[in-house]
């Protein structure tokens, strides 16, 4: 009997029902070339995506870092070729330097800063702002504005305003504190802080207007539900609205914490880390060392420590700080 005369009968038994179902030669051929050409693809699709961008990582960012670090391990002038190998003797002098040691305080020092006051005043401000009140646009623009403004701009005119004579001295003697009026770029004791404040006034927007995208994603329904269940406002922000918050705060801490680290154009054009070293971070060390002292080998190893710094943090923080939100978006993007 024929397979289909078999079909229309009703005989299926288990051998005729393995016979239909079973996959030809010609089946398993096709099916072969349909996954090879959907894995061909795939590559296709990802080389074109990621290709360009590869290609620039590799050139200017990982291809530098391996040249600097080979260079650091020699005595160049700058000119000529690589003779001079004196292998980690770069380093040993940088961190027996006194000078690069209290670089790295005030680089610490500026990074906890940033941490301390910036976070907790930008986070004021944003859920300041998150509400509705008449000027609220006008208000976000004001506060944002001295981010966008070029980092020399700022340095110049923060720099004329802290003169002796200044503009803020003058506001002071009006306000009646006069006696509080410093040298603000010149005292030793003073000048990193206020280094920090005009850091302050330049990037406290960026972190109000990150943790205000923060804020949209916050349910208004969770709040609401919070808030008819009995719990007061200080209640409903500190157990609704800051957990759910934690992934925008941890990145603006990963994203301040590696600029402070890498601080140079506001402190360099205010005071060019002086007087006397005191308002020194470890890239206007490394500049003054590396280009104005024309030790380039050195600064090159300044750089390498400072490379060192920040990616370290980086895979700290990815550890234990991003783990969850990584993760998270991970799992969000595979259920998709």
């Amino acid at each position: 009997m024929a397979r289909s005369t078999a079909a229309d009968a009703g005989l299926t038994g288990p051998g005729v029902a393995a016979d239909a179902v079973t996959p030809g030669p010609g089946a398993v051929r096709r099916g072969g070339r349909l996954r090879r050409r959907r894995k061909l693809r795939k590559g296709a699709e990802l080389s074109i995506l990621l290709g360009p961008g590869l290609v620039l990582f590799l050139g200017f960012v990982l291809a530098p870092i391996v040249i600097g670090a080979y260079y650091s391990l020699y005595n160049w002038d700058g000119l000529g070729p690589l003779r001079d190998f004196t292998g980690l003797h770069n380093y040993k002098i940088a961190f027996s330097d006194p000078a690069f040691i209290q670089a790295i305080e005030h680089t610490l020092i500026l990074t906890g800063l940033s941490l301390v006051i910036q976070g907790p005043i930008a986070l004021g401000i944003a859920l300041l702002l998150n509400r509705k009140f008449p000027g609220r646009t006008f208000m976000r623009l004001v506060i944002f504005a001295p981010y966008v403004l070029p980092p020399a701009v700022t340095a110049v005119m923060w720099s004329l305003l802290l003169q002796p004579g200044g503009l803020v001295d003058e506001v002071m003697k009006s306000a009646g504190l006069g006696g509080l009026v410093q040298l603000w770029l010149a005292n030793l004791h003073v000048v990193l802080y206020s280094v920090f404040a005009v850091l302050t006034w330049q990037y406290l927007g960026f972190g109000i207007i990150l943790l205000l995208a923060g804020l949209q994603g916050v349910p208004a329904e969770l709040k609401e539900a919070a808030a008819i269940d009995g719990a007061t406002p200080w209640q409903v922000t500190w157990r609704v609205t800051l957990p759910l918050l934690g992934p925008t705060i941890r990145i603006w801490v990963f994203i301040t914490v590696i600029g402070s680290l890498q601080v140079f154009d506001v402190i360099w054009l205010m005071t060019q880390g002086g007087p006397a070293g005191a308002s020194d971070s470890m890239a206007t060390y490394m500049y003054r060392t590396g280009f104005q002292n024309e030790a380039f080998s050195y600064g090159t190893a300044i750089a390498i420590i400072m490379f060192l710094f920040c990616f370290l943090f980086a895979l700290v923080y990815q550890r234990f700080a991003l783990r969850r939100d990584t993760a998270g978006a991970l799992t969000g993007a595979v259920g998709r």
